[in-house]
């Protein structure tokens, strides 16, 4: 075959006009094509005139662009599908408390009502006329809910769930930011918030939703969980753990089919309810419970929770050890929500480093907090200074430096409320290791010098802390009250005479002969050693006295 051959081609002269005829009816376009092209130019124009209007300031003239946007695209679909004009049963919105899909709404519609939710929120925020604004929040917002259910709306999962966490997000917020001042302001944010929250739960319930999605619905009840306990609603508090509980459980019957990642989610959201039952319990001072849900969320495994989460198990754990006075195990619990908090990124580290230094402190540790590299970066902060210096003088047993960092209230120490709980602990502790230092090398001591090494405190309060040493068995020795003098185990035998009085005993004397060689020292040590000689060869002749009058009473 020669190359014109192989290139060579023959057409059939109605195969060809069929061809050209067929494709200039694939690209025919028809009125109908035409006007519903322009009718999409004309919503997306208006949506971004109102957005633009929005952003100029004119927020009526944008609410008002909004709700065109809304009209436009019902109106469009309404003739696309055929429906009568004069029908409007379909498409009523009167019954919006019903949470029924709402037809012939799309993607246009769905942008449009949630910028009028943040239209009004905004103006909630500039505390401009609560009422109708937080109504028309409502309102908007089941609209919102209602299209994202309809399935001819065409909103996908993903911009349901960013669109429904974002105003979840900032109702939470307005609630957060309002003016405690103005209670009816809180209230009317709080009420604002329950029933946004709870349209929500409605519209995404498992079982009995319009737009069913678990996932999202335990999520929004963990969200929910938590606005509640900063709003110390803790009855309610009580029946959303209830249902996160009763939906956890109904999950874990099927564990047994579950892939290794439904099992970290499952021990993810378990450990999050824990977190909430903690918080609870921990405000309820039900001791009991809040031991139990620590030790279950501890038990997770295969869960991954967000730092922060972790971080506040383990803080509220540290607290609870705390005040079992299991200073060991707070240390450790306030050490890990110190990494957590840190790993997060979020600035609460630095109040639960405090507490590991507070709590280092009341353990009696030696170790100092700041000596790992995780706590080490964070000493020059100006909140940590005052600790370092407070630990500082710790260990140093410098009671006036220690008293005058928190009389002072360095670095806002005591702003913090559990802080303020544990400082008569701290200055305790402190006392205590001051007076075992100070005690060490008399066998008796007055309650009034030892006060002044403790920086002037009252004798009673001297007492008090001799007491409890004795009773801890930390002290062998007992209080002369009478005298104002304690006497160490050592020396009870001897006399109360004031030259034995803030000496060292003879052991301690004669360490100081041999080393030492003062004057004063080997004097001390004579008078000790010649009082206990006098007193030996007193009780000698006193016995040999006895036994001679004995022995001429026989005689005779």
């Amino acid at each position: 075959m020669s190359d014109s051959d192989a290139y060579s081609y023959e057409y059939d002269e109605s195969d060809a006009g069929s061809g050209s005829h067929a494709d200039e009816e694939a690209f025919e376009y028809t009125d109908d094509d035409e006007a519903k092209e322009d009718a999409a130019v004309n919503i997306e124009n208006t949506y971004y005139n109102a957005k633009a209007s929005r952003d100029n300031g004119d927020f009526e003239e944008a609410a008002e662009g909004f709700e065109d946007v809304v009209k436009m695209e019902v109106e469009t679909n309404r003739k696309n599908a055929g429906v009568d004009e004069d029908n409007k049963m379909e498409v009523d919105e009167s019954k919006a408390h019903l949470l029924t899909p709402l037809k012939y709404h799309g993607s246009w519609s769905y942008k449009a009502i949630k910028q009028l939710i943040k239209l009004h929120l905004r103006s909630l925020s500039d505390n401009n006329d609560f009422d109708s604004n937080s109504s028309a929040v409502v309102r908007n917002y089941e609209r919102m809910l209602r299209v994202a259910s309809s399935s001819d709306a065409g909103i996908s999962p993903n911009a349901v769930e960013k669109g429904v966490n974002g105003m979840l997000e900032r109702v939470s917020s307005l609630v957060n930011n309002s003016n405690s001042a103005d209670s009816t302001s809180e209230s009317m944010a709080r009420t604002l918030a329950r029933d946004v929250y709870d349209l929500t739960l409605r519209a995404f319930h498992p079982h009995e939703g319009i737009s069913p999605n678990e996932r999202l619905w335990s999520k929004t009840n963990l969200k929910y969980g938590q606005l509640l306990y900063e709003m110390n609603e803790t009855t309610k508090l009580q029946a959303v753990i209830r249902d996160l509980l009763a939906s956890s459980s109904s999950n874990g019957s099927e564990s047994e089919s579950m892939s290794f990642d439904n099992i970290a989610q499952s021990g993810t959201h378990t450990m999050e309810i824990a977190a909430l039952q903690i918080q609870l319990y921990s405000r309820l001072k039900d001791t009991k419970k809040l031991r139990a849900a620590y030790h279950s969320a501890m038990a997770v495994r295969g869960g991954i929770p967000h730092p922060r989460t972790l971080a506040m198990i383990q803080e509220l754990g540290g607290k609870m050890h705390m005040d079992a006075r299991n200073f060991d195990d707070a240390c450790q619990a306030f050490f890990q929500a110190f990494k957590s908090y840190d790993e997060a990124g979020d600035r609460a580290r630095l109040r639960c480093l405090k507490y590991l230094v507070m709590a280092s402190m009341l353990h009696a540790s030696s170790i100092n907090p700041f000596d790992s590299h995780e706590a080490r970066a964070h000493r020059d902060d100006p909140e940590i200074v005052a600790m370092t210096n407070l630990v500082q003088a710790f260990h140093n047993d410098d009671v006036k430096k220690f008293e005058g960092i928190l009389q002072k209230n360095e670095g806002r120490i005591m702003d913090d409320e559990f802080v303020r709980e544990h400082v008569a602990d701290l200055l305790r502790t402190i006392r205590t290791q001051v007076i075992i230092r100070t005690i060490g090398p008399y066998t008796r001591i007055r309650l009034v010098r030892i006060a002044q090494d403790l920086n002037n405190i009252p004798v009673e309060d001297v007492e008090s802390l001799l007491v409890s040493l004795i009773l801890d068995g930390k002290l062998d020795g007992k209080i002369d009250q009478v005298h104002g003098v304690l006497v160490k185990a050592s020396s009870r035998g001897g006399g109360t005479s004031e030259a034995a009085l803030e000496t060292p005993s003879s052991a301690a004397a004669g360490k100081c002969n041999g080393s030492i060689g003062s004057i004063e020292s080997r004097n001390m040590a004579a008078i000790v050693q010649l009082t206990s000689a006098l007193d030996h060869l007193t009780e000698v002749v006193t016995k040999v006295s006895s036994k001679g009058v004995f022995y001429q009473q026989a005689t005779q």
